[in-house]
């Protein structure tokens, strides 16, 4: 109930607080019983900013992508280049699955340019069967393909073994192009859901159609069960790859669901303008289109560096008006948008429930207000230190984790 709903409630003078007083004497006058009791308020939710306290964990690190903290605190973190390891709790680190000197080797794991290992997420069931997901690109296949791969680890968390490939044909940019080197734009953020369903984040691969193509799985949100099948409910277009939850997306490295609502959040990383936070609904078109802009000059069919946030923009109401609209756009420049998450926690005060979104070029946090109708009302910078910001995840202490590609990882408490 509202706090100011609750404070009606309370009795006032005049004939409320006279029945009170009466049914007070009267129980006096019978029973030995405690008088009534007015209600008790609830305090109103804090305003203040919180103090936050910045602890380096790890340094070191090569090119580390994300981290994924279970219930007991071990810390589950991917270099994009070696592959996943563990944190235990004791502070010892164990290779898990990767390049050589891993516990399992993946022989065919590929490094090149922005691709290679990135998201990991624990099984909703992580407690009991210690399963594990990871974003990958992979040789197995000619072209090569970015795939999600399920891991079984040992009970001393030690050990990794039993990988399936539940989806492995996530699109990978396998030729360089007048836009970049191969392996540029593969997303890679995975993340499940309040409703038990894994999502993956996907690139464009700067490829003009895969945005808007319905059978290719780059620049998309998929949402699949833990063996990869389409998940119910998703409901993509006719004739739509059927794992698809939404679509038209440039570089979604940010995923995060509302608390209470559970409403999905993406951070998407915009070219020379507009990086953008949008809430989704299952089978929405995200609105980029960098194809068949013949007022631009778009080299190798790819508009998407060729024109504005008017020429080309990363949400086009004009060719799709029920796009879904963002609820904070980066307008000015791209400054490398990149994770995004919901702070959760009393302690965090004036912060509880807002969502905090990294960014890499723009060497900062930002702490979104946003409303009940998903749009952002206030942006605060989180006062952090300057540097490139990779990944950020809430972990079971309350703190906010953060991975940087300074190769550090930071536990950051908020605090009076």
């Amino acid at each position: 109930m509202p706090f100011e709903s609750l404070r009606a409630q309370r009795p006032t003078i005049g004939g409320t607080f006279t029945a009170l007083a009466l049914l007070s004497l009267a129980a006096c006058s019978s029973s030995s019983e405690a008088p009534v009791q007015p209600p008790t308020l609830p305090d109103p939710p804090s305003t203040a900013t919180p103090t936050l306290t910045r602890t380096v964990v790890m340094s070191g690190l090569s090119s580390p992508w994300d981290i994924a903290a279970a219930s007991d605190g071990t810390l589950f973190f991917t270099e994009r280049c070696r592959g996943l390891s563990v944190r235990h709790t004791d502070g010892s680190v164990t290779r898990l699955f990767g390049t050589a000197g891993s516990s399992l080797v993946a022989a065919d794991l590929l490094c090149q340019g922005q691709s290679g290992v990135h998201g990991i997420a624990l099984d909703p069931a992580f407690a009991t069967n210690r399963v594990a997901y990871v974003f990958m690109t992979s040789t197995a296949t000619t072209p090569r393909t970015n795939r999600v791969v399920r891991l079984v680890l040992g009970t001393d968390l030690r050990s990794a073994s039993g990988r399936t490939d539940i989806i492995a044909d996530i699109a990978f940019k396998n030729a360089a192009n007048a836009h970049g080197g191969a392996g540029a734009h593969s997303g890679g953020r995975l993340r499940f859901g309040p409703d038990g369903y894994l999502y993956v984040a996907t690139g464009d691969n700067h490829s003009g159609t895969i945005p808007q193509s319905p059978t290719v799985l780059g620049g998309k949100v998929l949402r699949v069960t833990t063996s990869g099948a389409a998940a119910p409910g998703n409901n993509a277009p006719a004739g739509f790859d059927a794992r698809i939850y939404s679509y038209g997306h440039r570089n979604v490295q940010g995923i995060s669901f509302r608390p209470g609502s559970g409403q999905l959040f993406v951070a998407d990383h915009g070219p020379n303008h507009s990086d953008e936070v949008t809430p989704l609904v299952a089978g929405g078109n995200g609105g980029w289109d960098p194809q068949n802009r013949p007022s631009l000059n778009c080299a190798d069919g790819y508009c998407g560096y060729a024109g504005n946030a008017s020429t080309m923009p990363m949400t086009d109401l004009a060719r799709f008006p029920n796009a879904l609209r963002p609820s904070w756009s980066n307008s000015g420049a791209s400054q490398g948008m990149g994770p995004l998450v919901f702070l959760t926690g009393t302690a965090w005060r004036g912060w509880n429930g807002r969502l905090a979104v990294g960014l890499m070029a723009g060497q900062r946090i930002d702490v979104l207000t946003i409303d009940n109708a998903g749009v952002a009302t206030e942006r605060v910078n989180a006062d952090l230190p300057g540097t490139r910001y990779r990944a950020l995840t809430m972990g079971p202490d309350g703190s906010l984790y953060v991975v940087t590609d300074s190769g550090e990882i930071w536990r950051v408490t908020p605090g009076v």
